[in-house]
């Protein structure tokens, strides 16, 4: 673990290095994001239109889910939630995709507890997408099963509305409901960012959330992260490897800004830390 974390900061002082490479945003001609979405008839229309869907508080609890309310084992991800949000409004970003060098760091539930988290504030809107296309989970997390799939949204054959979910008034979930054989054909198609830049535009949410493949497992994140504003890197004490953190921070930072990493699993006191901490 000591290996990893002298990497993570060896990483952060090589992106505050000016010698080395510039990390790309999604687009670097357009102005930047309004820091807030305002609020309008419209807008809120639409997200009360969304199907409504509750997971009880224990199902969650039991998929490590725990910042549908506040407490103690939400704090960690509340502080990681403050920290996304300051550091996104102040660089005028929405699209944040969470992904990991390797499978089994906890980058899913690091996607929907920070979803979940945002949704505590009431003034803000998120919007959670799973794109794990191959093994989705997050149907798994909220106990869900989706009607259609987030593949037909992408390709143009369904309506956002019509497919995604919303958890109480400001969260909303497009999960998908079975594995695809060839995701990279579809994450790399113009009409994925086509469907993304409408929803973006119509539901003007505060965060867009991508719960990504892990990025040594193959080539579908690497197909997508010319779409988003930056991504996190969820990384594992005592399980995820240098070589492997350093292999995935560099391929990231090749195609969008590399918000931070999380190291999950750390031992506070003799016992595994559920949440994980930041660093």
């Amino acid at each position: 673990m000591e290996k990893l974390q002298a990497a993570l900061r060896t990483a952060r002082e090589k992106r505050g290095d000016p010698s080395a490479p510039t990390p790309k945003s999604r687009d670097a001609t357009a102005p930047p994001a309004p820091q807030r979405a305002a609020t309008t008839p419209a807008r809120e229309a639409l997200w009360e239109a969304l199907d409504p869907f509750e997971t009880a508080d224990g199902s969650l609890r039991r998929s490590r889910i725990v910042t549908r309310k506040a407490g103690r084992e939400a704090t960690p991800f509340d502080i990681l939630r403050t920290k996304v949000l300051l550091q996104m409004r102040q660089n005028g970003w929405t699209r944040l995709a969470i992904t990991s060098p390797m499978p089994q760091s906890g980058k899913t539930t690091t996607a929907c507890n920070l979803a979940l988290g945002v949704g505590r504030q009431k003034d803000l809107k998120a919007i959670l997408f799973d794109l794990d296309l191959r093994d989705p989970s997050i149907h798994k997390f909220f106990r869900h099963e989706p009607p259609m799939a987030l593949r037909d949204v992408l390709a143009g054959d369904v309506r956002f509305e019509d497919q995604a979910l919303r958890v109480g008034d400001n969260v909303a979930v497009s999960m998908t409901n079975r594995p695809e054989p060839d995701p990279t054909r579809l994450l790399l198609s113009d009409a994925a960012a086509v469907c993304l830049d409408d929803i973006q535009s119509r539901y003007r949410p505060d965060i867009m959330i991508f719960d990504m493949p892990s990025v040594l497992t193959g080539d579908d994140t690497r197909a997508f992260l010319k779409n988003v504003d930056c991504a996190l890197i969820v990384t594992r004490a005592n399980a995820t490897r240098y070589g492997q953190f350093d292999t995935c921070e560099r391929e990231v930072a090749e195609h969008t800004n590399v918000l931070g990493v999380v190291l999950n699993a750390v031992r506070h006191g003799g016992t595994p830390g559920d949440a994980g901490r930041q660093v």
